[in-house]
């Protein structure tokens, strides 16, 4: 058993693909590292472990997530640690290149390591000369390094290879220091698919192919090259997280509304997202709106295809926790949320109002239409229906003129493929069918062979 087994918890977000992590100093003590305004997991650790938390650090100014660091140095009293290039607008301790921390028998080393955001920084930790491990947030990551477009197209590739320079510097470390990344599988700050979220100096110096490049310039292009689209809300949360988000008081509520208020904010511009699992969306639901079933993934999808600025009214299940929607909203600053349809789907007709529904449909049931992949390019390369027309999802809304007519559309199990069809209905397709299933269901169905790369023709 080794120091992170007996000291180091790491706290997971699928949704988000980010990590997070609760460092035991052994004193009664605690460092939180790159924890979320969602706190639930990091308190219930704390509390299993007696723990109290006295730092919260942040390794960059996040912009997948609203940081809890301020919510933990109100609530806890933690001292945060960030960078001082980060000109954040809250108390804090400002660190730069080689700072410091003295965490009672521990330290904390602040490296400079911009590319992923300017102000970047790794945090290594230190029992006495001994390289413990090294918090590489943003940075160094399992099987790649993070994206750095996220300041502008004009200064991506810049970013990139200030990146490469960084790299350099934490592969210098020696091979048995641990690495743990905040940005792993299923985040779109670019963290390949994969189970392993931590490794090491060596393990990654064997296996990471970013860092195989032989020079800057062909490292500077691999990693610009495989840079996909984000969420929309990533241009907006770093200068949130820079000023500090809200200090939560008592945990949000989702009020109660009656039908009569749920179609007054939707005259008033304001939205109507219905949670509930994707054969429920289908098989009844409120008109014009938006399908975006409550799991881990939900505040992605949220926050790329809603403004922060309107009212949200939910439609949920009988077995949903109205709490999950609220933690997650509030995680990426969706703060603007309306309520609830109280009584569900059933209050909605029993007022008198019109339901809408979609085709939800198995491969069988989809033949002769026009097959629309809404998956992420990455996914679509990977292996899609010859001749699919592929759109991505994120970008739907100012594509929706590009959808063929009557399509079925597909993503790899029909959640995100019911989004689509939602914001097809919304701008006014008809005869929308949604594949139960993913490209290889409907693949072996109709005896077709997936084709890799961008490639459409029937093979």
């Amino acid at each position: 058993m080794g120091f992170a087994d007996d000291h180091l918890v790491p706290l997971v977000d699928e949704g988000l693909g980010n990590s997070a992590y609760l460092l035991d100093l052994g004193d009664g003590r605690a460092l939180a590292m790159d924890a979320s305004r969602d706190l639930r997991a990091l308190h219930a650790a704390a509390e299993r472990r007696g723990l109290h938390v006295a730092f919260a650090a942040d390794t960059h100014l996040h912009a997948d997530f609203l940081s809890g660091a301020v919510q933990l140095g109100h609530d806890a009293g933690a001292t945060v640690l960030a960078s001082a290039a980060g000109r954040r607008a809250f108390a804090h301790r400002g660190l730069a290149d080689g700072d410091e921390v003295d965490l009672g028998g521990l330290t904390l080393r602040a490296l400079a390591t911009p590319g992923h955001t300017d102000e970047h920084l790794s945090f290594l930790l230190l029992d006495g000369s001994r390289e413990l491990g090294v918090f590489t947030g943003g940075s160094l990551i399992v099987g790649s390094a993070a994206r750095t477009d996220l300041l502008g197209a004009d200064r991506t590739e810049e970013l990139a290879r200030a990146q490469y320079r960084s790299l350099k510097r934490l592969t210098a470390l020696p091979d048995e220091t641990a690495v743990w990344p905040t940005h792993g599988a299923g985040s779109f700050c670019s963290a390949p698919p994969g189970t392993e979220r931590t490794t090491t100096i060596g393990a990654q110096k064997q296996t990471n192919a970013l860092l195989g490049a032989p020079d800057e310039d062909t490292f500077a292009s691999r990693l610009t090259a495989s840079l996909g689209t984000y969420p929309a809300y990533f241009d907006r949360l770093a200068e949130i997280n820079r000023r500090g988000p809200a200090v939560l008081t008592a945990d949000p509520l989702l009020p109660a509304l009656s039908p009569q208020q749920v179609r007054a904010l939707t005259a008033e511009g304001g939205h109507v997202v219905d949670v509930r699992p994707a054969a429920d969306y289908a098989a009844g639901h409120i008109p014009g709106s938006l399908s975006i079933p409550l799991r881990d993934q939900f505040a992605t999808w949220l926050g790329w295809l809603l403004p922060d600025t309107a009212p949200l009214a939910f439609v949920t299940g009988e077995d949903q926790d109205p709490s999950e929607i609220v933690r997650q909203a509030y995680k990426i600053g969706y703060e603007r949320l309306a309520g609830r349809l109280a009584g569900g789907m059933s209050a909605w007709l029993a007022d008198g109002n019109r339901r809408t529904t979609t085709a939800f449909v198995t491969a069988d049931r989809a033949a002769g239409r026009p097959y629309v992949d809404v998956r992420q390019e990455s996914e679509f390369a990977a292996g899609h229906v010859p001749d699919a027309v592929h759109l991505e999802l994120g970008g739907l809304p100012a594509a929706a003129a590009d959808a063929p007519h009557g399509p079925v559309v597909a993503c790899g199990h029909g959640e995100r493929a019911m989004t689509a069809a939602s914001l097809l209905e919304r701008a006014g397709h008809t005869d929308v069918a949604v594949l139960d299933g993913g490209p290889a269901d409907y693949a072996a169905h109709h005896g077709l062979r997936l084709v890799k790369g961008t490639e459409n023709t029937r093979s």
